[in-house]
């Protein structure tokens, strides 16, 4: 595929993650914020409930001082976005399911990165799954559309990279 070509569907990509993750934001601000709902599916295995997160993946640095938090969740952000853009774009031979992977990171990152900008910092999270047997419970952290894109992009990325090292293997071994 051809660099314009792969630059127009990566950025359809991203528009469309961007406006699923936005419009869900939407409804998770309207519908569990302002009512403070709490929704539970499949006994208790699904649950929508609102949460804002200052902090990265599982509210990691949500308690730096402002200052720092700003430069490294909106500076840095956007910092390795722009690379990672640039390099979908730029890069002459990349593997399709790369793009994929990449792209979906990139638009999950992008919607984040939008929040953090018109939220004071702070990221729409709504979603958490888990399990409970007796006093014994497992559940994830609260997350988003955007998360998700980022969580299955990175899988596709170590995923093909790990099938490649295996790949290799094989070969040396003929």
């Amino acid at each position: 595929m051809n660099r314009s070509k792969r630059a127009f569907y990566i950025m359809i990509v991203i528009l469309l993650l961007i406006i699923a993750d936005h419009a869900t934001k939407w409804a998770a601000i309207h519908f569990l914020k302002e009512t403070e709902n709490t929704y539970v599916f499949l006994g208790n295995l699904f649950r929508l409930e609102y949460a804002e997160n200052k902090g990265a993946f599982l509210s990691l640095g949500a308690e730096l001082p402002a200052g720092i938090r700003t430069l490294l969740m909106i500076g840095f952000n956007t910092l390795v976005l722009t690379g990672l853009l640039c390099y979908l774009f730029a890069v002459k031979h990349i593997a399709l399911i790369s793009v994929g992977a990449l792209t979906l990171v990139a638009g999950g990152g992008i919607g984040n990165l939008i929040d953090r900008i018109l939220r004071d910092g702070c990221v729409v999270d709504f979603m958490n799954m888990g399990i409970t047997i007796g006093k014994f419970s497992v559940r994830t952290g609260i997350f988003n559309i955007a998360d998700m894109a980022i969580m299955a992009g990175l899988f596709f990325i170590i995923s093909h990279e790990l099938l490649n090292l295996r790949k290799g293997d094989i070969e040396e071994k003929k």
